[in-house]
């Protein structure tokens, strides 16, 4: 990003030092779907998000309305307004109000109250039990105490803002993994399962993010994604190694690892879920993902640099989304590709002005070995675009330090070929508040990309950064391009594939914590990557 094996292990072999703390750590935060509700369990704790303007309710012993009545801030009609309290049998509840103006607000408003307002719950709760855990909060069920019965959007709150990332060894560092949330009622299973697993994809794509380079390297990703899929229905993983890389032609994306010697990989995650009498072409997810970018020659400012080992988070965004799709078994036939490797200074990295011939045989002329997101997304695009043949095909990349200037960590940016496209991400962003920004795709700044001594280069300057990088990413994808072609019919010859680039260089942190996200890596847009595939699935005339 530019910024101001196992069986299958072939080719060469990682001597990453490996803390040992990280062998049983990966596989222990594995995600799975088994949530229940609270049926006859006894929790020791509640969290209660309540309309202020009707608190009446009980959960357990606890009469919510007396207890907020008697609050200091009763009479606040601020939402997220909260008060922690004990009941007579030694349960202690969060009260959270998602504010007194609710029922003014729009659905997806609604939605984000409860979200925000059940992640507050569970954060007051989680700071009591990094205290010492003398209330002793271990089983904790979420109540809509009169709110919004949003049960989808209480569990991503809920779950999002109970898991932290930490590898401290100290036995209290993460008070979260003693805990567990589950619902308080009996009828919200079915959507708090759907929003757990969408808040737990997310969870696995932000802890993939925050490890570290030594600890996640292209081998080791691959092997963690392997290990979540097993025992999926219709989840075929495949792990390629360079040699196979080198046959395809992949020249772009093997030059970015030819400055490490730690092995570039190629991840291959195929899900089939559409039923078997459906013709509908396959949905298809690519994500970058260079699990540490010095910025190889063209060498990173050494403040923040630690922040790049986060450069993997469209493949770990797009792979946690993958994974909760064949969870969930929405039916829809997914294809998730993820090249793999570190951009590092080595004697025979790249070097500015070197030009190599991508997959597709375009030659690209590499004038700053910084951008090497586009590089390996090249050959990834191509593969996959012609391979395939995805009648939607969407990236995902921490691309350009320009998305994050504009647009900062509230939306991501969207480049598309396509309206329906557009429209499909924006809504499906807009549902789950992982929210999306539409920019500008067009050929006025090709000459900024196409005056060189190749076909393309690599990066265009700084007037308008990402908008380049995602012209330069058009090239490698497989049927858009119509110029001067028509159907048989004499008819202008419409491109067969629909193209979305999401660039989350700006979304791929928060800087500042929320409710129900942490500072740190966010794992976005994992929830809105789910949710666009669902809704797609209930549409087979879109695929």
């Amino acid at each position: 990003m530019v910024v101001g094996r196992a069986a299958l292990l072939l080719g060469r072999t990682s001597r990453r030092y490996v803390h040992p703390s990280a062998v049983s750590f990966l596989p222990q935060t594995q995600f799975s779907s088994r949530n229940t509700s609270s049926g006859s369990k006894k929790l020791d704790a509640f969290v209660c998000v309540i309309n202020p303007t009707n608190p009446s309710h009980h959960v357990g012993n606890l009469d919510v309305g007396k207890q907020w009545a008697s609050a200091r801030t009763a009479g606040s009609k601020k939402a997220l307004e909260s008060r922690v309290v004990y009941g007579q049998d030694g349960e202690v509840a969060a009260l959270v109000s998602v504010g007194a103006d609710i029922a003014k607000k729009e659905a997806l408003a609604r939605r984000e109250a409860v979200r925000r307002a059940a992640g507050k719950g569970v954060g007051l709760l989680r700071e009591l039990a990094a205290d010492g855990n003398a209330a002793r909060v271990k089983e904790v069920g979420v109540s809509l105490a009169g709110a919004e019965e949003d049960w989808h959007a209480a569990a991503v709150g809920a779950k999002l803002a109970l898991r932290t990332f930490t590898l401290k060894t100290k036995k209290d560092a993460d008070p979260s993994r003693e805990i567990s949330v589950i619902p308080a009622e009996s009828n919200a299973k079915e959507e708090w399962t759907r929003g757990s697993i969408y808040a737990e994809a997310q969870i696995l794509a932000r802890e993939l993010m925050e490890l570290p380079a030594n600890m996640l390297t292209p081998t080791t990703f691959c092997e963690r994604i392997r290990k979540e899929a097993e025992g999926l229905d219709g989840v075929t993983v495949t792990i390629r190694d360079e040699a196979w890389a080198k046959e395809k032609g992949m020249n772009t994306f093997l030059s970015v690892t030819k400055g490490t010697d730690e092995p570039a990989k190629f991840l291959e995650f195929h899900y089939k879920g559409a039923p078997s009498s459906s013709s509908s072409r396959p949905l298809a997810f690519v994500g970058k993902g260079v699990t540490f970018d010095s910025g190889g020659i063209s060498l990173k400012p050494g403040d923040g640099m630690k922040l790049m080992r986060g450069d993997m988070g469209g493949a770990a965004t797009v792979c946690a989304a993958a994974l909760a799709i064949a969870r969930l078994k929405i039916p829809i036939d997914l294809v998730v590709v993820t090249p793999l490797c570190e951009n590092m200074p080595g004697p025979s990295a790249n070097k500015p002005g070197d030009i190599v011939y991508a997959m597709n045989g375009k030659s690209v002329e590499i004038d700053n070995t910084d951008a090497e997101g586009r590089l390996i997304l090249s050959d990834a695009l191509y593969y996959t675009s012609s391979t395939y043949k995805p009648r939607t095909l969407v990236d995902v990349a921490t691309l350009t330090g320009a998305m994050q200037v504009a647009l900062g960590d509230a939306f991501s940016g969207v480049f598309s070929t396509s309206d329906s496209l557009w429209d499909e991400l924006h809504a499906a962003g807009e549902h789950e508040f992982d929210r999306f920004w539409r920019m500008p795709l067009d050929d006025e700044f090709g000459p900024q990309i196409w005056s060189s001594n190749a076909d393309l280069c690599n990066l265009g300057g700084k007037p308008a950064g990402s908008c380049t990088a995602a012209l330069f990413l058009k090239a490698f994808v497989d049927g858009i391009e119509t110029t001067n072609t028509k159907d048989a019919d004499g008819s202008e010859r419409k491109p067969t594939v629909r193209w979305a680039h999401v660039d989350i260089a700006g979304t791929m942190e928060a800087v500042r914590p929320g409710p129900y996200q942490p500072k740190g890596m966010t794992g976005r847009p994992v929830r809105a990557l789910i949710e666009f595939a669902r809704r797609l699935a209930q549409d087979e005339t879109r695929m």
